[in-house]
Parts: C-alpha cells; structure tokens; sequence
C-alpha cells in the first residue's frame, strides 16, 4: 500500500497510508492530513490517485508545494522515494511497505532533508528506525562545529577580511566563514544602507539552491538591531513577540534566527547581518550570539574600509574622466595667443571645475579678418562644457559661412535654441580687420568690451547694441557697432567670472576694478592681462572659485 513519511515537522515520524483515492493536506482541521505549521495554508495541497499512480496538485497555496525541491506547477506525478516540500514539512512518498531487508533510503537531489535507516536484528522481526537531519548542498550531516573549528574559522575570517579591499571580496568571505561555523545556518544575509540610507541585500547565501526561491528579509527585524545597536537571537522566531508583525519570518518559516549590526570605526550602523534556519530542532544557542557579534565587530570595520576604498577609487576614476575630458576641452580652445603683424594679444583661461563653460576662439575669415569671440554657458561643470563644444563648432560653421556678422550671430542663435536645451549663452564677438583696423562688435546678451583709447580713456563700445543671449528665443535680430582701433587702442572681453570673483567676505572684484586695470596698463596688452589676472586672484584668496574665468585682451601696438 503506499504511503507518506513525515521526515521533518511536528508529526516527525508518522506515517500516513494512502489508502482512498485522494487526500487534501493543509492547516485545517478538517484537511485528511492535518499539517501543523502557520505558513501552512487551510488547504495547501491534494494527493489524489491516477490511474495506477498518485499525483500532487498544488491548491494555489501561498508558499507552494515542491516536489524533490522543485516547485510544481501542474499535477506531478509521484514516484518511489520523492520528498514533499509544504513549507517546512517534509513527507517521503513510497508506492508500497517496506520488507524486512537492509534498506537505506538517502534524501533525493535537492530536498536537503533525511537520511531514514531500516535495521534488522537477526534473531527477531524487530525493526529499528533512525533518523537524522541532513544539510549541505545535497548530503551533509546536521552537527554543531567544535570549538577548535569555531576559532579556526573565525581565525580565518579576521585574515581573510584583513586582506580584502573590496565589498565584492568582503561580503562573500564573510557568508561562506559563517556557514562554516554555523553548519546549522540555511541562509545568510549581509543588508547595507545605500546613499539614500534605504536598506537594500548586497550579499546571501543559503545551504541549498532550491532555498533561492523564496528569500525575503524582514525589514523588522532589521531596524531591531540597527535601531538599538544590539544584536539578537531568538530561538523560536515564529512566536518570539518582538517580531510578531513581521510576515516575512512567518512566511519564510523561520525556526532560529541571529542578527547582528554592523557598526562603522564611529559606531554608527551601515547594516546588519542575519543567519537563520527553518530546522525545529538543532537550531542556535545563546552562546552563538558572542561568536557572530565578534564577527560583525571586524566584518563592518572591513565593510567601511572596503566602501571607503571603492570610493577612493570610483573618485580617482571620476578624476580621469574629468582629466580626459579638460584635456578634450582645451583642444576646443586656443593653445596660444593668435599673431598678427602690428597688434598684441593675451589670453586667459581658467573653469571653476576641472571642465567648464566659458569659450573663446579666434576664427580667421580671410587673408585680413579675424573673429575674436567670447562667450559663457550659463553654469558650469560637466553639462556646461558639453554645451561648450556643440557652441565651438556652430560658432565656427556660422561666422565662417556668413560675412555679415549680425546675420552670423542671428543664425548662430537659432541653430542653439532649435537644440531644445535648457540652457542660454551670452556672447561678445569682434570681427577684426587688421589692415583698415575696423572693429565690428555684436553682442548677444554679455558684456560689452573695456576700450582703452589712445587719450587713456576707458570707454565700452557696442553697450547700447546688444541683443537677447543665445538659446532663448529664435528669430532674433541683432545690431553691430562699428569701431576704428588707433595705434595704442586695445579691446578687454571678459566673463562674469573675472569681475563676481568674491573675497572671504563674499564682495566681488567689480567691473570697476577691471576698468582701473585696464587704464593702469597705459595700453600694455600683456600687463594689463597680468595685472587682471593677478589681482583677481588676490581678492580671492582662500575662497573657492565659484565660476568660470576667461579673459581676452587685444590691441594695435603703438607707433
């Protein structure tokens, strides 16, 4: 006659002959087989015959039935020796009563569970039966490790971490030296706080592959031990009162579970670490609370330094890509000052970050015209030199193609606004012709140029002219400023960077103070350059640059 074995669970031992034709198994009284188990639903599973078979139906329970450690979908049909998973009772099937003989039936792959030895004594019928938990991969006996072993791994452990510089080092070395010590563990959690302080699993392990299918970590017990610093045990998780809110440790069916925090150099929570088995008996110890909480003493010192070292290294490599991308950057930018016979030029450059928004170039146009323009992209850092090198190249293509530089700069704008970046640019651009010495000025939304005139007066050309920065509004038109440069004359363009530079008391260098600068040079290009330069740094001594610097000064020479 075939019948179940029940191999784990309350009903440990018995046997159920499978006499009718079908057998509903549940937690309700009234099921044929009566399943004692919280997690265990009203009416979980049906056994029914088949022909000359019996098959397992699942009755869309809420944690499934499993059949050799595989979760069923549809009827299965039963053969000798299968172990059925209803939560965290087992039951052995056999099609018919075992003989007298010597017989041992190991746990089938994927169960886990039971080893059942059947002994005859030779001068009688009696039988003998034994049994034992089995745990490992497939086959390994449930014992608790020995002291020496204990020190051993933990031995290891400390090495072993002391050794690793990174969490994907860290956190396994961790979870396979608990399963050494802890042979009783069937699942190991290492949980870490991201950015955003939300918890989140870096790291598991269970005893078998067929426990994958059902992780769930209990966020209560996990503010339990990070809240209050302490760690736990609770030899009976399922009635302990401190997690009675707690589905995931009902529907997990945990037994026996330890958790520890795990604390920074500062003592504040990053995490915690939890291990855990569904097994009735054989489960933890008081005693093996000290020995995990020695663990997570060392295993969050290495945790901090592992995500301190990734840290170190994910700046460095941020550094490189920022170090790469200034250098891409500056070959969208003048090396050196343009020559051109009679007239002198000094050029300045400096982003807030290690890649910014400011631009400026120098465009030849023919034999006897030059375009020297200066902008900046409101912003900076990575997104404002973005911005940069899309403005280099329409730049470029609109004051190369176009000879008027009203209608240049009127396409240049519509080319940036039809780009739907929420982004605008102010502009300053001078069209040189260095053989008449006209200076034609347009201005889209920026500063004016600072003109040093051969009297030594500071004047600002184009102040009146100037039109609506680019990337704001399409169809814009824009006015020139025609100016002649006499021998000694020159033209200071600039950003808002140079003169809203603040001190440690947060004033700004001022416009003025550039214009007094530009007047003390007596039409020396390269020391009014200098100059500039050097006491727009002085005034901000100490304090961090908050915006991009550049600066262009060009001018006829003297007679």
């Amino acid at each position: 006659m075939p019948y179940l074995d029940a191999i784990t669970g309350p009903a440990m031992g018995r046997r159920y002959p499978l006499e009718n034709s079908q057998y509903v198994l549940g937690r309700h009284p009234d099921c044929d087989i009566v399943l004692e188990s919280g997690s265990v639903s009203r009416q979980h599973a049906r056994i029914s015959k088949s022909g000359s078979h019996f098959v397992l139906e699942d009755l869309k329970s809420r944690n499934g039935s499993f059949v050799n450690g595989r979760l069923i979908g549809e009827p299965t049909k039963l053969l000798e020796g299968d172990t059925i998973r209803i939560c965290d009772i087992e039951l052995n099937f056999h099609e018919e009563s075992q003989s007298s003989e010597l017989t041992a039936n190991p746990s089938p792959e994927g169960s886990g569970f039971g080893i059942m030895i059947v002994e005859d004594d030779d001068s009688s019928s009696r039988s003998v039966t034994a049994k034992l938990d089995v745990r490992g991969s497939q086959y390994g006996v449930q014992l608790s490790s020995s002291p020496e072993a204990r020190l051993t791994a933990i031995l290891e452990i400390m090495k072993n971490l002391g050794k690793a510089v990174s969490l994907d080092d860290v956190l396994p070395k961790v979870l396979d030296t608990l399963f050494t010590i802890f042979i009783q563990a069937d699942r190991g959690f290492i949980v870490l706080k991201d950015a955003d302080g939300q918890l989140k699993v870096h790291c598991d392990k269970t005893r078998r592959p067929d426990q994958k299918e059902n992780i769930r970590v209990s966020k209560t017990v996990l503010r339990e031990v990070m809240q209050t610093k302490e760690a736990i045990i609770s030899l009976d998780a399922a009635s302990d009162a401190r997690f009675e809110l707690s589905q995931s440790v009902a529907d997990f069916r945990i037994r026996s579970m330890i958790v520890a925090p795990l604390l920074d150099s500062a003592g504040d929570p990053i995490g915690a670490i939890q291990i855990d088995t569904v097994q009735q008996k054989g489960g933890f110890e008081n005693k093996d609370l000290e020995i995990l909480v020695g663990i997570a003493v060392v295993a969050g010192i290495a945790i901090e330094n592992a995500q301190l070292h990734e840290q170190e290294i994910e700046k460095r490599l941020v550094k490189q890509d920022l170090d790469l991308a200034r250098q891409v950057q500056m070959a969208f930018l003048p090396k050196t000052a343009t020559h051109i016979p009679g007239y002198s030029f000094f050029q300045y450059y400096n982003p807030a970050q290690q890649i910014g928004g400011d631009y400026f170039d120098y465009i030849e146009l023919d034999k006897n015209r030059l375009v020297i323009v200066i902008a900046d992209v409101v912003g900076h850092g990575v997104a404002a030199a973005m911005f940069m090198a899309k403005l280099s190249a329409e730049t470029r293509f609109a004051f190369a193609t176009i000879d008027d530089p009203r209608i240049a700069l009127a396409s240049l704008n519509d080319r940036i606004t039809a780009l739907g970046v929420e982004k605008y640019i102010t502009m300053s651009a001078v069209v040189l012709d260095y053989v008449s010495h006209k200076a034609s000025i347009v201005i889209a939304g920026h500063m004016a140029p600072i003109m040093l005139t051969a009297t030594k007066d500071i004047v600002e050309p184009g102040l009146d002219v100037g039109g609506l920065a680019l990337g704001i509004e399409s169809d814009q038109l824009y006015e020139v400023f025609e100016q002649e440069l006499l021998p000694g004359e020159s033209l200071t363009l600039y950003t808002d960077g140079i003169f809203e530079a603040p001190n440690a008391m947060g004033a700004p260098f001022s416009i003025e103070r550039v214009r007094q600068q530009v007047a003390a040079s007596a039409g020396d290009i390269k020391k009014a350059g200098e100059e500039i330069v050097g006491q727009v740094l002085k005034h901000s001594a100490g304090c961090d640059q908050e915006d991009d610097m550049c600066l262009v000064i060009f001018g006829r020479n003297p007679n």
